[in-house]
């Protein structure tokens, strides 16, 4: 399916201001957003569809590579989704409106410090904090995927009182406040009529019961420090700024609620043979005078291993080969990048009195003499 244009999308300009295009995205967004559209298909297609052209014309670098270079431009550098690569999915979406626009629906803060919903009976419950781990990454298991095993410290269910927060002698109390609702209704009349809102009852929480007697292990919370190992598969072809998202595995909710997710944050570590540049690598790779002007068949580090580069005799300094799919994996789509070397004449620093003799006579020699000074001194 062809992916439309993003301005499109939006319904502005391309010379649309970025407050503009803040806007054109929250009228739509508030639109077609799952809250208001429950169940319908269509209008949440909508709403990743106008916050995934969001997150790329608000962000200025994404902006003018996409205007340069359209999709393309954009594709696999996470601005195809919320920084991740898992594909712009509802949640993707739903924290980025989260992030700039805060509540919506009832729900608080959906992205960090949990959200309330209605639990079993009518109950509120409150989800679990998403946690976030910096992952880092070596070039090396960039290139190819890897899978890591990380420790998390993280909020877990209390055994003691399996996570009501009640001592295992003790039970719980209908709310005296809101009879076991969890609810406070105010009622208030106008001009206009009758209005009713509705808040959580602030004895209970929004809980409908209260605890007589706590759990002296989680004083009341239903949950304690603790720690788990999570193990994530990372794909190939990630990059500093993208992330994966793992549903369910933050902290629990207080007393009962479900858990928030956990969001591992890629950092890929400096090569200090490599350097990249998109799915492509590139190396320096030293060599000497005489190699460049005879010739040579030269060993060449790979991220692989090592590959064999033949140099045709008469090679200028920084002449740039390309190893054919010895880069990186491309996220999300066949082959790999590239491999560029580019070779670089090594002067010697300590130099004999006969080596001094020999470099004096190859110069007098040398027919062919350096060219003047010029931008395209390697075009002939």
């Amino acid at each position: 399916m062809t992916k439309r244009d993003y301005y499109e999308v939006l319904g502005v300009g391309r010379d649309t201001s970025p407050d503009d295009i803040k806007k054109a995205y929250r009228k739509l967004a508030l639109k077609y957003h799952p809250d208001k559209n429950p169940g319908n298909k269509e209008a949440e297609e909508k709403f990743k569809e106008a916050t995934e052209a969001y997150e790329v014309l608000r962000d200025q670098e994404k902006r003018a590579q996409y205007d340069q270079f359209g999709h393309a431009g954009v594709s696999g550098a996470g601005a195809g989704g919320f920084g991740g690569f898992g594909g712009f999915d509802l949640s993707d979406a739903l924290r980025a409106f989260m992030r700039d626009f805060g509540g919506f629906g009832g729900f608080e803060d959906f992205f960090g410090t949990g959200a309330t919903s209605r639990g079993r009976g009518g109950r509120r419950v409150s989800r679990g904090k998403d946690l976030q781990v910096r992952l880092k990454l070596k070039l090396r298991e960039v290139a190819t995927g890897v899978t890591k095993k990380i420790k998390v410290n993280r909020m877990i269910t209390c055994t003691s009182c399996s996570g009501s927060g009640a001592e295992k002698s003790s039970s719980k109390e209908t709310c005296p406040t809101c009879h076991g609702t969890g609810e406070l209704r105010h009622v208030s009349r106008s001009l206009f009529g009758q209005f009713v809102n509705i808040t959580p009852c602030t004895t209970c929480g929004g809980e409908g019961a209260i605890i007589k007697d706590p759990c002296p292990e989680c004083s009341g919370t239903g949950r304690v420090k603790g720690s788990k190992s999570v193990e994530v598969k990372i794909p190939g072809g990630v990059s500093t700024g993208n992330y994966i998202s793992l549903e369910g595995q933050g902290d629990v909710g207080p007393r009962g609620g479900p858990a928030g997710d956990l969001i591992i944050l890629i950092q890929e570590v400096e090569d200090e043979v490599f350097e990249r540049h998109g799915f492509d690598v590139l190396c320096d790779l030293p060599v000497s005078f005489s190699q460049l002007a005879l010739g040579a068949r030269v060993e060449v580090p790979t991220l692989d291993g090592k590959a064999a580069l033949k140099i045709p005799p008469g090679t200028h300094s920084h002449k740039i080969f390309r190893l054919k799919g010895k880069g990186i994996q491309r996220l999300h789509s066949y082959g790999r990048g590239d491999q560029l070397v580019r070779l670089v004449a090594w002067t010697p620093q300590n130099i004999g009195k006969a080596e001094r003799q020999c470099f004096e006579e190859l110069d007098s020699k040398a027919k062919d003499k350096p060219p003047p000074p010029g931008k395209k001194i390697y075009s002939s």
